[in-house]
């Protein structure tokens, strides 16, 4: 059949005066359909009579095909009678027959007699007079909507089915029950071969004829993914295509990608329009009820068991099945009688008065839970449901929650707990839930989950006693320093007298312990305004066996920099499980493992960072999950591993997404994200991060200082010394406030000397590498002192060799080997110089670049269009011949091969990849006729011993 509308016609929209026929539109792709019935009307013309139903979903088109079979058959000179069945008629006698025979003029004048008389056993007003008109001349019945036949007309029509063979007559009907169903109202009617039979079942419009409407109406070809919007939007219904269709042209938009959003929305706005028609029309208050029932449980429950909820009245199911099916609400799908589609079965939802509502959500809950159903089907019961006032409501709140979470519906989560509050609750049992629920709102709503979690923490009373450090530690993995601090600053200064100097009562010293800690964490992460005034943070008590006091003071001992023993011991503690048994809390222990970071212990840090990830993922916490993996991040960047941060970095990402994050926590991120950046040699994508504004209050924190000292590393991978020495004594300033002195923690002395050198200010640099060095030597850390003699041995020329060969050494047993890197080809560099030292491996470096760097995260900072300097020759005394024929980056390979440092290293130190070192090393091996390193480092200390 051919659409309305030339091809390739243009223009966005069409005259609303030139809409597409609406005949035309719900024929599309009915070819076959009407080569049936054309075919059933010839063989009609030769006296073959015939039986055809035609079957869809509402809107499929069944009475426009009836109706121009009924116009085919009279411009072919049959006798065509037609009727349409309505509910309004269902209880009015033979209300069919009677539009049937009022078709035709043999019958007007005896129709009322006949209508009227009801006739005993076996009669069948008009049925006799029919037969007699088909004799003289082929008919045609046309019945529409068969399923709403009053009972009276459906006797009469079986009647005259019987009695087909006997007549050249056809009987065409259409109802939207789906041919799985098959219908009922012509069942027992054996028919002779001398009668044709067919059903035709109606299918959805195909996305070609999907693309056909959409031109048709909108005078254009439509963009591929606004066809397939339409057709996944109205399901192919002819009748909501058309609909939809004819709405979105009137308002002249083009059927481009651009409207494909708003093309859904009119598509469920017209196919709710047609449900609640339908809707109208179910006049039956039983079958009301159960389609009610059927669309609050969908597919949650058995057809049987939602006709429970429902008042089914003396109504059998067949019946009742059999009124379902007429509504055009319902299909089968699978055997199961199911609502048609979300959209239909909200609109039969919003219909019902909302007391109703709540309380048949509130039965189907219970009779779902008594049939043990699904815990999240039960859950969404629940939602809209009244109070129940039932044990097992909380329970299975609780469970559907916990299976949301892990297919990561954290929206769904946080519904189902909320609604778990509405419940009669006791005390305890609503701050667990409300904890529950903080949990999750970290993801979706930060700053709604730190009021919750402050709540619970100034809670007074034993019922929130195991729950207020969980509080506070939850909303301290979010970064919510602020209301940690003001909750617990709160609720401590209302205790009790006793408990204020610190004798909390028999019992609650663990409790308290952990507060205090806690507390001490938030105190120094940001300034506090002058005219608000919080007390000071008691002291954590020197010997106690809590894991959290220990964490915390292995933390305050770490940045300090004062005793790297006792903050190693300390954070071994507080790592180890807790002998009371109480559930340990998780910032305490990570503040433990960033400790054993400091004390570069950093195998045993990543093993209790492997445990605390796999705690946070069994507990569903997202918040715990991104922290873990941001800290274990750190960790791959001090241990010179960036491909490995950037990993976890993302997946801290899916965990934790950005937008989702507290603004106080935005510098950790900010700064943690331009070192991976930096590191894996992407200073694009760090300058555009270090772009981004930050909230102010979050600027003056520890985190804010890191994004300080990360700055300045762009700064000065940039070139630009001047705002790298302002942003490193920025950083400086922030940690020196909090009496953070430890160069372990973020080495912002080099990184400042480092940019007054390069100033021409060499007092200042040396001052500053000076001080770094002491400090370093303090902590004792072979990292943080080898880096720190590194910076200084660029800063003076004197003992400038043994500087490097003590960098070296130090560097050598640090897990960075970036930093080792770049302290060997510094001390080749510095070696080549020397007359006395024919053994040296040269390496010279042009302006000091590859010596510069971060200290324990790894990032080299070079200045722009400087390549890192190769190893210009080794053997200077008497290399082999061979040496001669070596290019200078397979020397440069086969230089710091013979020094111990591995392809990646190596790859690091040249700025190559390191697939290219290895055919450098495969080219050194060939042409020195040597099979591997060891034979190479026999021969470079072989010529050195010489």
């Amino acid at each position: 059949m051919n659409v309305p509308g030339r091809a390739g016609e243009e223009g966005h929209g069409r005259p609303h005066g030139d809409e597409p026929a609406l005949a035309d539109l719900l024929l599309l792709e009915r070819d076959r359909e009407q080569a049936v019935l054309s075919a059933v009307i010839g063989e009609l013309r030769s006296g073959r009579p015939a039986v055809v139903t035609v079957t869809g979903e509402p809107g499929a088109g069944q009475g426009e095909l009836l109706r121009w079979a009924a116009r085919h058959a009279a411009e072919r000179g049959l006798c065509v009678l037609t009727a349409r069945a309505t509910p309004a008629e269902r209880d009015l006698r033979y209300g069919v027959v009677g539009q049937l025979l009022s078709g035709h003029q043999r019958f007007a004048d005896q129709l009322p007699h006949l209508l009227l008389d009801r006739g005993g056993p076996g009669r069948f007003p008009g049925l006799t007079r029919l037969l007699t008109v088909a004799r003289e001349r082929p008919t045609l019945l046309v019945v529409e909507d068969i399923h709403q036949l009053d009972p009276d007309s459906l006797r009469w029509l079986e009647a005259l089915i019987r009695r087909l063979p006997r007549a050249p007559l056809a009987v065409l009907t259409g109802s939207i029950r789906t041919a799985d169903i098959g219908l009922d109202w012509c069942a027992g009617n054996p028919l002779t071969g001398s009668a044709t039979t067919v059903e035709l079942a109606l299918p959805g419009l195909t996305h070609t004829g999907t693309a056909d409407a959409v031109r048709a109406f909108c005078g254009a070809l439509g963009d591929r993914s606004f066809v397939a919007a339409v057709a996944d939007a109205t399901g192919g219904n002819p009748a909501v295509v058309r609909d939809t269709l004819r709405r979105f042209a009137r308002a002249g938009h083009p059927p481009d990608a651009g409207h494909v959003e708003h093309v859904r929305a009119i598509a469920a706005e017209v196919t709710g329009e047609h449900a609640a028609a339908a809707l109208d029309g179910v006049r039956d208050p039983v079958a009301l009820d159960v389609l009610r029932a059927l669309a609050v449980c969908d597919d949650l429950l058995d057809f049987p068991l939602v006709l429970t909820l429902g008042e089914r009245g003396a109504l059998s199911e067949t019946r009742l099945r059999a009124a379902l099916l007429d509504s055009g609400l319902v299909t089968v799908r699978d055997g199961r009688f199911r609502v048609r589609g979300p959209v239909v079965r909200a609109r039969v939802i919003e219909e019902m008065p909302i007391a109703e509502r709540a309380d048949l959500h509130a039965r189907a809950a219970e009779l779902a839970h008594r049939a043990a159903a699904d815990d999240q089907g039960i859950g969404d019961l629940l939602l809209p449901a009244r109070p129940v006032g039932a044990p097992w409501v909380v329970d299975t709140l609780c469970r559907a929650a916990a299976a949301a979470l892990r297919g990561g519906r954290r929206d769904r989560a946080a519904a189902y707990l909320s609604r778990a509050l509405a419940e009669p609750l006791s005390e305890e049992t609503r701050i667990r839930v409300l904890l529950q629920l903080a949990g999750v709102e970290l993801v979706i709503a930060p700053v709604a989950a730190g009021r919750r979690m402050g709540g619970i923490i100034r809670e007074p009373g034993e019922a929130a006693a195991d729950f207020r450090a969980r509080a506070g530690d939850l909303c301290l993995l979010g970064g919510d320093t602020d209301t940690v601090r003001r909750a617990l600053a709160e609720f401590l200064a209302g205790r009790r007298p006793d408990e204020a100097r610190g004798t909390p009562p028999e019992g609650d010293t663990a409790r308290h312990e952990e507060l205090t800690a806690l507390f001490r964490v938030a105190q120094p992460l940001r300034r506090t305004p002058g005219e608000v005034a919080f007390p000071p943070a008691p002291e954590l008590p020197r010997a106690s066996r809590n894991p959290a006091v220990n964490g915390v003071r292995a933390w305050e001992t770490a940045v300090r920099g004062a005793d790297r023993e006792e903050a190693r011991r300390q954070a071994r503690t507080a790592l180890a499980p807790d002998p009371s048994g109480r559930p340990p809390l998780t910032v305490p222990r990570l503040l433990a493992c960033r400790t054993l970071l400091l004390t570069e212990d950093g195998e045993e840090a990543e093993t209790h960072l492997c445990a605390l990830l796999a705690e946070a993922h069994r507990a569903h916490c997202s918040v715990s999950v991104a922290r873990v993996l941001a800290l274990r991040a750190e960790l791959h960047l001090r241990h010179g591993r960036p491909d490995s941060a950037a990993r976890d970095l993302a997946a801290a990402d899916l965990e934790l997404p950005p937008d989702s994050r507290h603004p106080l926590s935005y510098p950790y991120w900010t700064a943690l994200g331009i070192l991976t950046d930096l590191a894996s040699g992407r200073p694009d994508r760090a300058r555009a991060a270090a772009g981004r504004p930050v909230p102010p209050p979050a600027e003056e924190s520890v985190s804010g200082a890191q994004l300080l000292f990360a700055r300045g590393l762009l700064a000065q991978a940039d070139d630009d010394p001047h705002r790298a020495r302002s942003l490193f004594r920025a950083c400086g300033r922030w940690l020196l406030q909090y009496g953070w002195s430890n160069p372990a923690l973020l080495p912002w002395r080099s990184g400042a000397a480092e940019a007054a050198h390069a100033l021409g200010d060499t007092a200042q640099a040396l001052r500053l590498a000076r001080e770094e060095l002491e400090l370093a030597e303090r902590w004792g850390t072979p990292g943080s002192i080898g880096a720190a003699q590194l910076c200084l041995a660029t800063m003076s020329g004197e003992d400038r060799v043994q500087r490097l060969r003590w960098a070296v050494d130090s560097l050598g047993r640090a897990p960075s080997r970036t930093a080792y890197t770049r302290a060997v080809v510094a001390l080749a560099s510095a070696e080549s110089g020397e007359p006395d030292r024919a053994t040296a491996v040269a390496a010279p470096v042009a302006d000091g670049a590859g010596t510069k760097g971060a200290g324990p995260y790894g990032v080299v900072a070079r200045r722009p269009g400087v390549p890192a300097p190769p190893p210009a020759g080794a053997f200077a005394d008497a290399p082999p011949s061979a040496w001669r024929t070596l290019s200078p980056g397979e020397r440069a390979a086969a230089a710091l091969a013979a020094r111990g440092l591995v392809n990646r290293e190596i790859a690091a130190a040249l700025s190559v990849t390191t697939r290219t070192v290895e055919l450098r090393l495969s080219g050194v091996y060939r042409k020195l006729r040597i099979r591997g390193r060891d034979e190479l480092r026999a021969l470079v200390q072989g010529t050195e011993e010489d």
